[in-house]
């Protein structure tokens, strides 16, 4: 099958475009043929050795995919050859305690698809059957890629972490990344008032499009100051967060006493300052989180058919420009997600 694999630790140009053994499916297990791979910053994580450094290589990267059922397993009962399908990225056990409770983002041997195994930047891919949900009509396959990954944690992050709720003041960092994107959404959903950052005008005016209410600007010196005066001195109750230490320290400055921070992710570093009597005095709570169970697919796919979600695709490229796709990332080229066109 072609495929394109990391050959290397290093920057865009260890991605190689070339032909894989086009793998089996066994027991329980479905192979589809992809249309769609969608990029995530995971993926570039990965290829800098951050994230999984002891990956043995060659090495295909891609968590979110869409395609259609080409081969299944023995014991398969829920798909068939010709069903049009959606990935859902993350791998767990499926017997363990957490597994059992729904809580499988917290198995002791969970992966991700992309990270911890051969990924979606390829021809073919096989998954559990259980990590396959039927793909909403109404969506295109790059689309329908665009989802799992950055829905899902921007699901945990807001509904189970922050636990938004009508009223609360939402701050959404980063507005542009494809987790932000669906953060703005979610949040907007469950009734928040969404206070959207980026780095640029543009992106600060495609999130109003979106439905964010406010922006700032976060590259001036003082954009905290604003968000304080943009919720009457008090502060976002709620914080989406994913940049890093460049940015840590007016979050929790932004933030209003007794509120809550998620935090999915550190793009602009992991070493940041942590201002403690912010924490202790102002009673902030700050909350890790990665991914989510696989079962809050479902609702999230029932939303985007309901159009009240929807994907936003930034750029689309064909399956050999891989390194180019991982280019607009790491540029921050792009609002909304990058996708791979399998043809």
């Amino acid at each position: 099958m072609r495929a394109v694999v990391m050959e290397a630790r290093g920057g865009p140009e260890v991605l190689k475009p070339t032909e894989m053994p086009t793998p089996e499916p066994g027991p329980k297990e479905v192979r589809i043929r992809v249309r769609a791979a969608a990029l995530n910053h995971l993926d570039i994580w990965v290829r800098k050795g951050v994230a999984s450094p002891r990956l043995p290589l060659p090495h295909i990267l891609g968590a979110d995919a869409s395609g259609v059922v080409e081969a299944v397993g023995p014991g398969v009962t829920a798909f068939a050859p010709g069903d049009e399908v959606v990935v859902n990225p993350g791998l767990s056990c499926g017997h363990c305690e957490r597994c059992l409770a729904g809580e499988d983002n917290l198995c002791p041997r969970y992966e991700i698809l992309g990270e911890h195994r051969h990924g979606a930047y390829a021809e073919y891919l096989v998954v559990p059957e259980v990590n396959l949900l039927k793909k909403p009509q109404n969506l295109s396959f790059e689309e329908a890629a665009a989802i799992p990954l950055t829905f899902l944690t921007a699901w945990q992050m807001v509904v189970d972490k922050l636990q938004v709720r009508p009223g609360d003041d939402v701050l959404v960092m980063a507005a542009g990344s494809g987790v932000s994107v669906a953060a703005i959404q979610i949040a907007k959903l469950f009734g928040g008032r969404v206070i959207a950052t980026a780095g640029s005008e543009e992106k600060l005016r495609k999130a109003l499009e979106l439905g964010a209410d406010e922006v700032v600007n976060y590259t001036h010196p003082d954009w905290f100051k604003e968000v304080r005066r943009l919720t009457g001195g008090k502060g976002a109750d709620k914080v989406v967060d994913h940049t890093g230490a460049l940015y840590f320290e007016g979050v929790i400055k932004a933030t209003a006493s007794g509120g809550r921070i998620a935090i999915a992710g550190a793009s602009s570093g992991y070493e940041g300052t942590l201002p403690f009597a912010h924490v202790f005095f102002r009673q902030l709570a700050i909350l890790g989180s990665t991914m989510a169970s696989k079962s809050r697919l479902f609702p999230i796919l029932r939303m985007v058919e309901a159009g009240k979600l929807k994907p936003v695709v930034g750029q689309v490229l064909p399956l050999e420009a891989a390194s180019e796709g991982h280019r607009l990332l790491e540029e921050r080229r792009v609002f909304g997600k990058v996708v791979l066109r399998v043809d």
